[in-house]
């Protein structure tokens, strides 16, 4: 077991491996951010931290107080405080397997907890504005709105991207004549450099066999914002409740 990137150093606080599927599992999702940790790590900017292999330095676990018991995305959140400490996280060179929701609802419930989680965690780091950019530098502020707030709004606005594109389409926007292709051209444009991230992760993460369902990156997007809007809807009615999700072979997962 190595590390990915340039080796062992003492800022080191933890280390991570990248996510993968098991052979009876597809989730283009997952490969997706098999490839986006990594690609945070080379560019020196704050990681949020998956919960499937994480490995610390017990020393600085506790200097920094371990993970939140109320953020019910715990391990995203430690990661961006290490960050705002002065340590980085490592990427092994290594994957961990784990298991894909089988049925709509337990997906659904899991990705509103992710979802939540990272509404959690923008709120509190975006709290101290100034200190999260004198500690992880500019490029790591804009790296936490865009990977952490970024993936909050574009599913709450996503929904709302459709309905203008749709509205455009049928007449009914004020949006009319030269500029009426805008919307759609949003729409399309950015579906489709979503499916080719999809395909792409697929292709290099699970040889391929994911790669088909690239294609359904649209409809993925549509639930994606059925689970942002409920756990918006959570995070005001019960902020610290967490939805587990089942896992095993033989679980209704």
């Amino acid at each position: 077991m190595k590390l990915a990137g340039h080796g062992w150093r003492l800022d080191v606080a933890a280390v991570e491996g990248s996510e993968g599927l098991g052979s009876d599992d597809g989730d283009a999702e997952v490969e997706l951010t098999g490839m986006l940790l990594p690609g945070l790590e080379r560019i020196a900017v704050p990681i949020p931290l998956g919960g499937t292999s994480n490995h610390f330095r017990i020393a600085v676990l506790r200097e920094v107080g371990a993970w939140d018991p109320f953020n019910v995305t715990e391990d995203a959140d430690l990661g961006i405080r290490l960050s705002q400490r002065g340590y980085r996280v490592a990427m092994l060179d290594s994957t961990t397997f784990e298991e894909a929701p089988r049925r709509l609802g337990p997906w659904i419930r899991q990705r509103s907890r992710w979802l939540k989680g990272y509404m959690q965690t923008w709120l509190v780091h975006s709290r101290g504005a100034r200190g999260l950019i004198s500690n992880t530098g500019l490029r790591g502020f804009c790296a936490f709105q865009l990977f952490i707030g970024g993936a909050v709004l574009s599913a709450l606005v996503n929904p709302l991207l459709w309905a203008v594109c749709i509205a455009s389409c049928v007449g009914s926007w004020p949006m009319q004549g030269d500029l009426a292709f805008l919307p759609v051209i949003g729409a399309m444009g950015s579906n489709g450099v979503l499916i080719g991230l999809a395909a792409v992760a697929s292709a290099r993460g699970s040889d391929g066999r994911c790669s088909p369902y690239a294609l359904t990156v649209t409809a993925y997007w549509l639930l994606i914002s059925i689970a942002a809007y409920r756990g918006l809807w959570h995070l005001l009615t019960k902020p610290f409740h967490w939805e587990k999700t089942a896992h095993g072979a033989n679980a209704d997962a």
